[in-house]
């Protein structure tokens, strides 16, 4: 068995996850509400040139490291030459993008240096095709750039992990693997704070205890480690804490980390068992293989590489199931140790278990990886209507299509035909997704309550700076859509925005803030009022309730 995998596979791998990535890159607008927010803050430092203060408009942002900002101002700053003027939301996105690409090929490199060439191969692949890591990578925030610097720090712990019964490396040989440590730590604490140094120190932990021994991790050089570090890190948080006189770390530590811990943030508070249960849907199509994985790899729990991958995934998902406020994504850091572990399981056929026992957990492990995949594709079908009150024929015809290649993957990957089985499994989820991203989304226009606001206000707007007031819709995709200057104000600002600047201005009220927006409008403008220029309807998938939109402009205009 070979622990490395042939260039021409990295760049297969490349290219599948391209071509997994990219539907709906472009086309889909601004998620609310953390992709717009990153979005917006980057498009800020952007245009100030102040690339230490993290704003989003005047407010703020405190909550995260600097590091995606100047990733996403850089990309953008690059397209720019290639693109219009006008701010696209695909540009901040391209950071996500690659750090997911970097992600597939270092958990690739990874599940070979653990478990040989073929093993690592399957690890790539079904990190580029599994839902979580698609959805990460189309959007501009932090995690699939988290998720690159974690895996890196991983690979390399892993390496030294298993080559600790060896004669240590001497001269610049024996800095490499620590540099690479190191500096991935550094950069990912830029990027999302202490997260990366979470999953390497559990993982550095539970390894100690369960060997009894630790001198192995003397090689990763700890002392000039730290320095690195803080060679990455501590220039700007020495120039933010200055800057905001300790502001900064008391909402990113004080109020975001530990108000995670505390509680559940925005509504997010959810009991233990919720990684487990959601699983089924972010691992999907692959996720019915963990599951049977998991026999085999306490069969093998003395094996070096399992037990890495094992101390790699349960104390980190112990922690995200601890702590109350949970999404989707938190688990995605030790998703590439069960790809792992799924991919070496497979191709030892799961170690041939008693029958009886075999059966019973092949047929839950199917059943769960059948509810979580088709539940996830039948919402693609259902969601058009529930939204738009129509049939959309793609997302229609999606759920056979799917469906039929998920039987063939499943029939194929328990029958040892494993050529056939990650091929039909690949082009489910390829399908899915290319018709997902790439067509139905895009196409629910009431989800995209922005674009629609967007788009009344570039065909009325009477002049061409005209600044918006929204009364009760308060998205940050607004905002990023109409500039930083929109106002997010209630019914009484909004009118007396539009009265101090009739002209120009322009209001864009929700139902709710009518009456305040009508009590100031209707003395100030008369019997003539203001016009009606659009009407926006749609449904905010984060409050979960349909919205009713006015946009207003002058009278007779």
């Amino acid at each position: 068995m070979t622990d490395r995998l042939p260039l021409y596979a990295y760049a297969l791998l490349a290219l599948l996850s391209v071509g997994l990535f990219l539907p709906g890159f472009a086309s889909l607008p601004p998620f609310d509400r953390d992709e717009a927010r990153f979005a917006q803050a980057s498009s800020q430092m952007l245009d100030s040139g102040n690339y230490v203060d993290i704003r989003f408009q005047e407010e703020t942002r405190y909550k995260k490291p600097v590091g995606i900002y100047w990733l996403q101002s850089a990309s953008t700053a690059i397209a720019s030459s290639v693109v219009d003027d006008a701010k696209v939301i695909w540009t901040y996105r391209i950071p996500s993008f690659l750090g997911a690409l970097v992600a597939v090929l270092a958990s690739a490199w990874t599940g070979a240096r653990l478990f040989g060439g073929l093993a690592g191969f399957l690890t790539g692949l079904m990190m580029a095709s599994c839902v979580v890591l698609g959805v990460e990578a189309r959007m501009a925030k932090t995690d699939a750039v988290l998720l690159a610097t974690v895996v890196i720090g991983q690979a390399a712990l892993a390496h030294l992990y298993l080559t600790r019964a060896q004669d240590p490396p001497t001269g610049r040989a024996a800095w490499r693997i620590p540099a690479l440590f190191w500096v991935s730590a550094g950069l990912g604490i830029l990027i999302k704070g202490p997260i990366v140094l979470l999953v390497s120190g559990s993982t550095l932990l539970v390894l100690a205890l369960w060997d009894r021994k630790a001198a192995w991790m003397a090689r990763l050089k700890p002392v000039a480690g730290l320095g690195i570090v803080l060679a990455i890190a501590a220039p700007w948080l020495i120039a933010i804490a200055i800057k905001t006189q300790g502001a900064f770390f008391a909402e990113s530590v004080g109020h975001d980390m530990l108000g995670k811990v505390a509680g559940g943030q925005e509504g997010k508070g959810l009991p233990p068992g919720y990684y487990l249960l959601s699983f089924w849907v972010t691992f999907a199509p692959w996720s019915f293989l963990a599951l049977l994985a998991v026999p085999w790899a306490w069969a093998k729990r003395q094996t070096d590489a399992v037990r890495f991958c094992i101390a790699w995934i349960l104390p980190s998902w112990l922690v995200f199931e601890a702590v109350p406020t949970k999404l989707l994504h938190y688990t995605l850091p030790v998703f590439p140790a069960i790809a792992a572990l799924a991919a070496a399981a497979l191709l030892d056929r799961f170690g041939r278990t008693a029958a009886h026992p075999r059966r019973l957990v092949t047929a839950a492990a199917v059943g769960l990886g059948a509810l979580g995949f088709g539940a996830l594709t039948l919402a693609v079908a259902v969601i058009p209507y529930l939204v738009d009150r129509r049939i959309d024929p793609v997302g229609l015809a999606l759920v056979p299509a799917v469906a039929g290649l998920f039987a063939l993957s499943v029939r194929g990957l328990l029958h040892a035909q494993l050529r056939s089985g990650v091929l039909a499994g690949l082009g489910a989820a390829g399908l899915l997704y290319a018709g997902t991203y790439g067509v139905v989304l895009p196409a629910i226009d009431g989800v995209w309550v922005s674009r629609q606001a967007a788009k009344a206000v570039a065909a009325t707007q009477p002049c061409p700076n005209s600044v918006v007031a929204s009364a009760g819709y308060s998205e940050p995709s607004l905002v990023f859509l109409l500039g930083t200057a929109t106002k997010l104000v209630g019914g009484g600002a909004a009118a007396a925005h539009l009265v101090a600047d009739p002209a120009c201005a322009l209001a864009l009220v929700e139902d709710r803030e009518e009456a305040a927006f009508r009590a100031v409008t209707d003395p100030a403008f008369g019997l003539r009022g203001p016009t009606r220029l659009a009407e926006i309807n749609g449904f905010n998938y984060n409050t979960g309730k349909r919205v009713h939109l006015t946009l207003y402009g002058r009278p007779g205009s």
